[in-house]
């Protein structure tokens, strides 16, 4: 069963209009999200339609804090969630006495149960918008140490001329510095290992 869809109108009743009728639902079934409003152009020129996406309502059973809640509460941990959306993919941020306990080293524990909610919330929805989890703020502050250290790695390649193996990293730390140094006019990264030893590699050939 199709949990969205994206519709588009000459205006936005228009648009939900043709949701609700190709979602088979109710209006007060589904969450509408306008994302675009329509524009008339000029003599009928640049003229573009309003464009909303519509997602069907989940039981509070099915919801991604509840089914969170329900983990945390089988570990032994008592914690509130908050949840919000943002671009279209739900962040929720875990309120707990033992946030290192969730985090884990290097964040490899909430890694782990934000792969499994993921999985839950995945099994039987034609939906793959994504559920990122936090505790205590990790993750912003993680990414910021990680931007730093690709900065002073990337100062230190330049620098020296010769390329630097960082130690190995989960997929979301690559990816940080892979997208920070993107735009670096004399280093490069690329990716070696496998699994675990999986790691970034800074230097200035192209890979």
């Amino acid at each position: 069963m199709q949990n969205y869809i994206e519709t588009e109108g000459t205006t936005v009743d228009e648009a939900i209009e043709r949701a609700l009728t190709q979602l088979n639902v109710a209006r007060e079934e589904v969450t509408i999200d306008i994302l675009s409003e329509p524009t008339k152009g000029i003599l009928k020129f640049g003229a573009k339609p309003a464009k909303v996406r519509a997602t069907r309502r989940e039981d509070a059973d099915s919801a991604p804090d509840t089914i969170l809640k329900e983990l945390l509460n089988r570990m032994g941990i008592n914690a509130d969630i908050e949840a919000e959306e943002i671009e279209g993919n739900t962040q929720l941020n875990m309120l707990t006495d033992v946030p290192a306990l969730l985090i884990g080293r290097h964040g490899q524990t909430l890694d782990a149960l934000e792969r499994l909610l993921n999985c839950i919330l995945n099994k039987e929805s034609d939906a793959r918008n994504r559920v990122f989890i936090d505790a205590a703020g990790y993750r912003v502050r993680r990414e910021q140490s990680i931007v730093e250290l690709a900065h002073q790695v990337a100062a230190k390649v330049r620098h020296t001329g010769r390329e630097v193996v960082l130690a190995p990293m989960s997929p979301r730390d690559r990816r940080i510095i892979h997208l920070t140094l993107k735009t670096d006019n004399v280093v490069h990264t690329y990716s070696q290992g496998e699994g675990d030893t999986r790691r970034v590699v800074v230097t200035t050939e192209e890979p």
